[in-house]
Order: structure tokens, then C-alpha cells, then sequence
């Protein structure tokens, strides 16, 4: 299957990044490279690195930036990108772009695991390597799967899910996709099951803790602004609250100069900003977009600038 990929808010990004012809940029997670590719085409004598820990990903965009000799791509977690500049002599970057959303391809591709619309294996691994859905599900103590699935997945019926899977699972192993929903719509009363998929928020909690994704985005948080030039901008794109309030609030840590209590006359921290929002409220995506891409309506950008 092709590697497939709306890229989201496309001229936001691009405006957002506001490309140089002779900077150096990294684009964190390539995809479908319709993003890299973009940035790419604004190049001149610049650089691009784009990362992605799924392999597919990484093969695409090999070939679709094969035009650009300004660009290539490493397969790396964003969470690794001062490796990845180290080993190339890269001290310093002009902006850095995260869409951490899912790719169309990852989430139709029956045998990733992603969806619980389709048979497929128990998997969810972004970089195929490591810890599966099916090892989550089969072997964490319920306790853990309770705390996953409330913390990540926001899901109010997180014990009786997870009371669930534990019974379902000492009869036998719970192997694919299917199995897992079936189970989920067990626990799930019927009056809330008409309000949305009772499925969605397991299936994202366990993809989270699959692929250590918030972990992941902190990481990566901290090394995108380490590495940026002053004056380089970081541009992120989230999907779901938990990515959005982590963004939000480090994004505050680096922009707030004084962390002296409010009642003290003067400031005697010396603490100053480190960086400048470029636009205090998160841009959404066009009524234009939404039209053409439902899995727009919950993405919301940030853009920051460093100092």
C-alpha cells in the first residue's frame, strides 16, 4: 500500500516555520514527506533533515525528497534528533516542525493494528520494533491497564475495561484487533455507546503507551528547543488534548520571564524569557480543509520563537 498522508495545515506550517532559503530546518516526523517536501521547495543553499521511526515512513520519503539534494531523511524518534544533528556537524536549527498525528497510511493499513474498524494483528508500533499492543493487553497488570487507559485515553470506564481484558485474557490471548473491541464494547453501557465509538479512547491509550508518545513529545520538546538558532521557531501540531496541554504549558515555561511569587514588590529571580509565542491561541484548520479532511477538525498549531 502506498504511503498515504494529508498533510494538515500545510501553508500554517509553512508560514509558521517562515523558511529561509539558506537555513537548516528538521521536520520530526516526515510521513508522507508533504510537509518536508514543502519546506524543501523553499530551499536554496539550505538544509533539511526529516525523521521518522517507522520504517514505511521512512522509504517514502527517502523517494519523494530524492529531487531535493537539500534534504534527507533518518530514521530516528524525534526524541533522538541532537544525535542525529551531531553526527552531521549541525550545531544549530532555524525551526523545527512535529505533526504528531497518525498517518492516514498507519491508521488504514488493516495490519498495523491501529484501527478497531478492521481484523487485523494486536500491534500499534509506529517504529514495528519493541513492546505491541497485544504484549500491553496480555501481560500488564490490570491496575496499569486501568491507569493507561484513564490517563492517556481520558476513558471514565477504564476499570471495568480493564476487568475485562484481565478476564477475557486468562481464558486465552487476546491477539487481534477485533477481539480487543469486542471486549471494550462489553464494558461499555449502551447509553454510552451511541455517543461516540466506544472504542476510540482504548485504542489511543494503548497506542500511546505502545510507542511511549508523551514521553516521546517531552523529549522531543526539550531537544527541538535546545537546538534551535535564536530567531528559529518551533511549529507543533497536536491531536488530541493530552499532546495540546503538554505543548501549551512548556511553550508558557519558555515565554514566562518572573517566577517571583505575585506579592513580592520586585523581582529578584533576574529570571527572563527565553522565547516569544507567535500566536497566543492555537490555529485550527480552515473550514476549506475540513471539507476535504475530517481527521483536520481536532488539530490545533503552535508556533513559538526563540529568543
Amino acid at each position: 500500500m502506498e504511503f498515504q498522508h494529508f498533510s494538515v495545515m500545510l501553508a500554517e506550517c509553512m508560514d509558521g516555520l517562515r523558511i529561509r532559503p539558506d537555513g537548516i530546518y528538521l521536520d520530526g516526523t516526515a510521513g508522507g514527506a508533504g510537509h518536508s517536501q514543502e519546506i524543501a521547495r523553499r530551499l536554496t543553499t539550505g538544509r533539511l533533515i526529516a525523521l521518522d521511526q517507522d520504517p514505511d515512513a521512512v522509504q517514502t520519503a527517502s523517494e519523494r525528497l530524492r529531487p531535493f539534494p537539500q534534504a534527507e531523511v533518518a530514521a530516528a524518534n524525534f526524541r533522538e534528533m541532537r544525535r542525529v544533528l551531531a553526527n552531521r556537524g549541525i550545531e544549530g536549527l532555524d525551526g523545527v516542525l512535529l505533526d504528531l498525528g497518525v498517518s492516514s497510511h498507519q491508521l488504514d493499513e488493516a495490519e498495523r493494528g491501529f484501527s478497531y474498524h478492521t481484523e487485523a494483528p494486536l500491534d500499534m508500533r509506529m517504529s514495528r520494533s519493541g513492546l505491541s499492543a497485544k504484549d500491553l493487553v496480555n501481560t500488564w497488570p490490570p491496575e496499569e491497564l486501568e491507569r493507561v487507559l484513564r490517563e492517556y485515553g481520558e476513558e471514565p470506564f477504564a476499570r471495568r475495561i480493564a476487568q475485562k481484558i484481565e478476564r477475557a485474557r486468562q481464558e486465552q490471548e487476546i491477539s487481534t484487533t477485533l477481539e480487543l473491541a469486542e471486549i471494550i464494547k462489553s464494558a461499555i453501557p449502551a447509553a454510552r455507546k451511541r455517543e461516540k465509538h466506544p472504542c476510540k479512547r482504548t485504542f489511543q491509550a494503548i497506542r500511546i503507551a505502545v510507542n511511549s508518545e508523551l514521553d516521546s513529545l517531552s523529549e522531543g520538546l526539550d531537544a527541538a528547543f535546545e537546538s534551535l538558532n535564536p530567531g528559529g521557531r518551533l511549529v507543533v501540531l497536536t491531536f488530541h488534548s493530552l499532546e495540546d496541554r503538554m505543548v501549551k504549558r512548556r511553550f508558557q515555561e519558555w515565554c514566562r520571564g518572573c517566577t517571583c511569587p505575585p506579592d513580592f514588590p520586585v523581582c529578584v529571580c533576574g529570571n527572563q524569557p527565553k522565547a516569544d509565542l507567535v500566536n497566543r491561541k492555537p490555529i485550527t484548520a480552515s473550514e476549506e480543509e475540513l471539507a476535504v479532511n475530517r481527521r483536520s477538525r481536532s488539530a490545533k498549531l503552535r508556533i513559538l520563537e526563540k529568543r
